[in-house]
């Protein structure tokens, strides 16, 4: 894990008591997920940081138990997680630890397969988000393959609805190519960004930016630095 560094928040994204964070696979939800965690955590209030990504072996918020426990952050994942058995056993209470006092960041798999997992706890979850205390956020990047476009991003975002049977509040483009991500990039992204936020009509949260570029000009979205905190397993020293 790279040496965390000051995330800048964006002026217009206000945290809630639960934070929802899913997306397709590479697009950076667990970097955006641990990086958003810690930067809750200096407010002085209690962060718990659930890991639901059952799905992808090498990129989870459970790989940073030990950073976490550094800053006071709880984590709480399945038994099982970061193993090759394929039942993880949820053995916790996630509607007491929403019902707790501080934040709950829940990093929920990718795609529809990695959300029927949160599905189980709708009812419970869909109870903050009746009363606004809950966002879920679609992390997109339109680098990744299967969703260089507006219309194929919304397929993926509307099969993670259907299977956690919950919706989602918000939009965060986090384009990337990892280290080869450009500000440039950024920018041709917007396009494809704004026409995904119409076709679902939700708010575009914010842009993420990695901190090793300088922030590209973009209008109309706020912008958010953000360290990269998650390595490529053949990157790491």
């Amino acid at each position: 894990m790279a040496d965390y560094q000051e995330m800048e928040m964006c002026s217009m994204f206000t945290p809630k008591k639960i934070t929802v964070v899913t997306g397709h696979y590479g697009s950076g939800k667990t970097n955006f997920s641990t990086a958003f965690a810690f930067e809750l955590a200096k407010t002085g209030k209690p962060v718990t940081v659930v890991d639901f990504d059952l799905v992808n072996p090498y990129f989870r918020t459970a790989d940073f138990a030990e950073e976490f426990a550094q800053h006071g952050i709880t984590l709480r994942a399945p038994d099982y997680a970061n193993t090759n058995v394929d039942i993880p056993s949820i053995q916790f209470d996630l509607g007491g630890l929403a019902s707790s006092e501080g934040y709950l960041v829940i990093d929920v798999g990718g795609d529809d397969d990695g959300a029927v997992v949160l599905g189980r706890y709708s009812h419970v979850l869909n109870s903050y988000a009746e009363t606004d205390e809950l966002d879920m956020l679609a992390v997109v990047s339109f680098r990744r393959y299967l969703t260089r476009s507006a219309e194929d991003a919304e397929m993926y975002l509307r099969g993670i609805e259907r299977a956690s049977r919950m919706k989602l509040t918000g939009i965060v483009n986090n384009t990337n190519l990892g280290p080869e991500t450009t500000a440039e990039m950024i920018v041709e992204s917007m396009p494809l960004c704004k026409e995904l936020c119409q076709r679902m009509e939700l708010p575009l949260k914010c842009v993420t930016v990695p901190d090793f570029i300088e922030k590209p000009s973009v209008s109309d979205a706020d912008v958010m630095q953000v360290p990269v905190m998650v390595q490529l397993p053949w990157r790491k020293e």
